[in-house]
């Protein structure tokens, strides 16, 4: 959900606090969770458990005063005066009695709205005083499903032994349980390093959490919040575009700050936006808290339910400053009848506010994890963790980290390797995978029936695949090795045709690998294969209309691949090639058994007797590089994890030769290069562009498989997200070059910031699409499309499919079509 975050520093040692704990009720006696515990006039800080109990470490306990704050009850602050390492205080806290101005009900004079403009006037002079920080960081995340069936759709659910032994008989249970402690430094808007200092999951002494503060810094002192779409804050600068606000109260907190309870409802059901409430402080006009949901349709995800998000703020007097100590994150979602529910609670603590960073503060690192952060024993984790367990979290702990151990042994392992390795019959003609769990390999045999490579085409007719792999794997130091073959038959040409490829990862830090591979195979004319099998096969057996387009390929090729710097990736493929036409060899379809295909040769749809081009071999290699500027990653003791910073365009550059040719008109160079980049509108949609320009040189009379192929679509149906790829009307074949070349493709998507508007359809909960898409090349006209569509359509929680009405120009001939996007095909692809 988030961009960049950094952290940084030492951890001081555990040994050196005091400890205040205790359990937190109300006047009934029952528990409240997530109270703020605040030492006055410091910034150490923590919230009770989901149980009411709390612990606060504190550097010495005798002269503190402790405040407790939580929405809806009066602010209680207790001096602490014992003499103990330890002290136990409950707290019995009264609710909040709010007053209320008579003003309200004049529907002239909504004091509410004033209150708001003032926050929105003052929230730059408040974002600037925590605009730049230090401080301790600790998250707490799980992640628990309920009513977990044992199949879905007739399909068994497969969660591995560890993962279905944490579940109940009635599928209900802790999924994942973890635990973050970091040193974190910040600058707005977006200047982030964390050290991690510890990290812990249930179960897994060797993982990683990923509940870390880089998925954590919401400031609703921005306009927009990013949950995968933009939100709109209800103070941001064009808020009351989207808020209604009500003032349903106002209360002094201890150090007799007044502060307004307000509550925001949008004015559009479907719009990306928050509900609930916004508590300002009078005067300052600073956030002094936030109780708001979010439902998964207004950020464009339905399985989502709802999706609640609190922060509370305290005041330091000494430097006048409301800083975020606590925020909890908290989702409910749910599939066939499946619910889950997740919980994040975040404390911040310690804070320093410097006025500047050194230079070198920051840099393209933005979490590192300790070497041994995965290691802390539970004695650590008791000392210094801010929030108490949970009597749940407790047993989570308790019973994974014991089976821990039993589970990872080679005899528990090859147990349950035994019970799944069992070869049967019928796995001859299904398949069959046999894995050594504790060895880390698995050996897997396609099987003869491989339904799901069945696919037909006029050249083999019908064809299926099968084949064998092994692999090999060590997380620890991020090696794997792959060894895969793969036989193809057609049953119409009654060829059989095979491959096999080797694949090396050498690490997780440069991400080095080598893949050797060779073989006989069918290849699509267009190496970037547009026609997916499964979409070629319906059209030709249900309309007739065979659109790929093949050859014969008997390959040898060499490719290496690694980061040579931060956010450069270097190419380099080597590779031997031998072509040979194929001819059609059925007519056979479902449907429009009179009509006739086309032939194979994409030159000549109509001449079935002269090949696309004369056999031949070469030597082909290829250097590409790939630039992402600004590229960010984590480091951890088993890698480095890469993240793009979207604020930058991803570069692609590629210089391509074929040498060694039985003929020298075969041989060329080419090159080539494309930038592709997301541009953030805010709430008002994304802007995605791909351009693409390349020359050949000496190519006037190499093979029409290297020329340039431009991926059109016949078939008025788009398998991809977006199109941002493909020119959605143009024949697959009728504008390829071997000269220069420059295609662009432009696609907008408003995120509902128009459909949002529009009565009734914004019932649809849709997003529209607004593209271009233009190719240049020598001697020809501009091919150009003009596009506008609906995207997130769908039944219920299932928005698989978008629709677009296509406009195409090329030298005066105008054509218009529909193209009905089917993103299910991505699977099946």
């Amino acid at each position: 959900m988030k961009n960049f975050i950094l952290f940084a520093v030492l951890f001081f040692p555990i040994t050196s606090f005091a400890q205040i704990k205790g359990t937190i009720t109300d006047e009934k006696g029952n528990p409240l969770p997530y109270v703020s515990v605040l030492e006055e006039n410091t910034y150490t800080g923590t919230t009770s458990n989901e149980q009411g109990k709390y612990q606060l470490n504190v550097k010495e306990v005798g002269k503190n005063k402790i405040t407790f704050q939580y929405l809806g009850f009066k602010t209680q602050k207790i001096a602490v005066t014992a003499n103990s390492k330890t002290v136990v205080l409950d707290v019995k806290m009264q609710e909040e009695s709010f007053t209320l101005n008579e003003v309200i009900i004049d529907p002239k004079n909504n004091p509410a709205n004033a209150i708001i403009k003032s926050a929105i006037a003052n929230k730059k002079e408040n974002s600037e005083k925590t605009s730049r920080y230090r401080a301790d960081f600790y998250s707490k995340g799980i992640f628990k499903v309920k009513d977990l069936p044992k199949k879905i759709l007739g399909q068994k659910i497969d969660l591995g032994e560890d993962m279905a032994s944490n579940l109940d008989s009635t599928g209900t249970g802790i999924l994942y349980l973890s635990e973050t402690i970091s040193k974190v430094t910040f600058e707005k808007p977006n200047k982030l390093k964390e050290n991690i200092i510890a990290s812990k999951i249930s179960g897994n002494n060797r993982g990683y959490s990923y509940n870390t503060a880089a998925l954590s810094t919401y400031d609703f002192y921005d306009n927009t919040l990013d949950f995968d779409i933009k939100l709109i804050s209800p103070i941001a600068s064009n808020a009351f575009s989207y808020y209604n606000y009500k003032l349903e109260g106002t209360f002094f907190d201890d150090n007799n700050n007044e502060i307004h309870k307000i509550k925001v409802t949008p004015k559009r059901d479907k719009e990306p936006v928050f509900e609930g409430y916004i508590y300002i402080v009078d005067d300052s006009f600073a956030i002094y808290a936030l109780d708001l949901d979010i439902k998964g349709y207004r950020m464009k995800n339905e399985f989502t339910e709802i999706m609640t998000l609190k922060q509370s703020f305290s005041y330091n007097a000494t430097n006048k400053i409301w800083s975020k100590n606590a925020q909890t994150l908290s989702f409910n979602a749910g599939i066939f009848g499946v619910k889950f529910s997740g919980q994040f609670n975040y404390i911040y603590s310690n804070y320093e506010f410097p006025d500047s960073f050194e230079k070198k503060t920051f840099g393209n690192e933005i979490v590192a994890f300790d070497l041994n952060a995965n290691k802390k024993d539970d004695e650590f984790w008791n000392q210094i963790r801010p929030i108490p367990l949970t009597l749940e979290e407790n047993a989570d702990y308790t019973k994974k980290d014991s089976l821990q151990t039993i589970r990872k042994s080679q005899k528990y392992t090859d147990s349950i390797d035994a019970k799944t390795n069992k070869f049967k019959i019928w796995d001859i003609l299904k398949g069959y995978e046999y894995k050594n769990t504790f060895k880390k390999y698995s050996f897997e045999y396609d099987g003869l029936l491989n339904i799901t490579s069945l696919s037909f085409n006029t050249v083999q007719g019908f064809n299926l695949d099968s084949g064998f792999s092994f692999k090999k794997w060590n997380e620890e130091n991020g090696k794997s090795t792959a060894v895969k073959t793969t036989f193809n038959y057609g049953f119409s040409d009654e060829r059989f045709r095979a491959t096999a490829e080797f694949n090396h990862k050498f690490n997780n830090i440069n991400y080095a690998s080598i893949n050797v591979s060779g073989g006989t195979k069918v290849a699509q004319f267009n190496s970037a294969e547009p026609i997916s099998k499964f979409v070629n096969s319906i059209s030709s057996l249900f309309f007739k209309d065979n659109y790929i387009k093949l050859y014969n390929l008997e390959f040898a090729q060499i490719n290496y691949s690694q980061d040579i710097a931060n956010g450069i990736n270097l190419n380099a493929k080597v590779g031997y090639e031998q072509r040979k036409p194929l001819f059609n060899t059925t007519d056979y379809s479902f449907f429009k058994k009179d009509d006739f295909y086309s032939s194979n040769n994409p030159l000549a749809p109509n001449d079935f007797e002269t090949p696309a081009f004369d056999p031949h071999h070469l030597f082909k290699a290829n250097l590409t590089a790939r630039i992402n500027f600004g590229n960010k990653y984590i480091s951890r003791p088993d890698g480095r994890y890469n993240f793009k910073d979207d604020k930058y365009p991803t570069v692609f550059l590629a210089f391509e030769k074929a040498f060694a040719a039985n003929e020298k008109k075969y041989e060329f160079e080419r090159l080539g290069a494309a930038v592709q980049y997301d541009l953030s509108l805010g709430n008002k949609g994304l802007l995605g562009m791909n351009l693409r320009a390349g020359k050949f040189f000496n190519a006037e009379n190499i093979s029409f498989i290297d020329y340039r192929h431009f991926n059109g679509n016949q078939t008025h149906i788009g398998t991809s997200d977006r199109y941002l790829n493909v020119f959605n009307l143009m024949p697959y074949y009728a504008n390829s070059t071997n000269d220069s070349y420059f295609e662009m493709h432009l696609e907008h998507n408003d995120m509902g910031f128009i459909m949002n508007k529009i009565p009734f359809l914004n019932l649809l909960k849709s997003t529209m699409n607004l593209g271009f898409h233009s190719l240049s090349i020598p001697n020809r006209k501009p091919y150009s499309e003009f596009t506008i569509g609906l995207d997130n359509l769908g039944f219920g929680k299932f928005k698989l499919f978008r629709i677009d009405y296509v406009h195409s120009y090329q030298g005066g001939i105008e054509q218009n079509g529909i193209v009905f996007g089917l993103k299910i095909l991505n699977v099946l692809n």
